[in-house]
């Protein structure tokens, strides 16, 4: 007896709920032949990185703080047309509320710079402008490495002694 074997409908011996529709002996629900069904869910690797705590929760925040600053703004909007009393709070609150929606989309982007100063940027090996970086050092070093080579520090390459007296 295998563990994932089920033992009732819909459960397997080791616990878990199977809601596959199908059991061990090769059948679907129908009692058709056709072997095993694809898989449900496959895991593929990210594309791009997850991004840092620091920066999702301020991301999440800014997110909420502009749904609510959007819906305010309806609000106050549906209120202004219907001529209620509640319309001049709300387009006080709404406009205090884009403030404070335009510091939080701002608060995202500071948070994604000092990430990005303090723990480094996950370079891109194709990256152009770091290619070109790399052959300028290479083309610096190779010139200080002729200059070092041709001429002693102290004059010891031509003569081969410290001084000549």
């Amino acid at each position: 007896m295998s563990a994932d074997r089920v033992t009732a409908k819909g459960s397997r011996a080791d616990g878990r709920h199977d809601d596959s529709g199908h059991d061990d002996s090769g059948h679907g629900a129908g009692g058709r032949g056709g072997g095993e069904l694809p898989p449900l869910w496959v895991e593929e690797p990210a594309i791009r990185p997850r991004l840092p705590d620091p920066i999702r929760d301020a991301a999440v925040r800014s997110v909420l703080i502009v749904a609510f600053t959007l819906i305010q703004a309806v609000i106050a909007f549906l209120c202004t047309v219907a001529g209620s009393w509640l319309a001049f709070p709300m387009v006080l609150s709404s406009v205090a509320s884009t403030v404070v929606a335009t510091w939080a989309v701002l608060d995202v982007w500071v948070t994604r710079q000092v990430w990005n100063q303090r723990n480094g940027v996950v370079s891109v090996p194709s990256s152009t402008a770091r290619q070109l970086r790399r052959e300028r050092r290479r083309v610096r070093r190779a010139t200080r490495s002729a200059e070092r080579s041709g001429t002693g520090r102290i004059g010891t390459s031509e003569t081969g002694s410290l001084s000549r007296a």
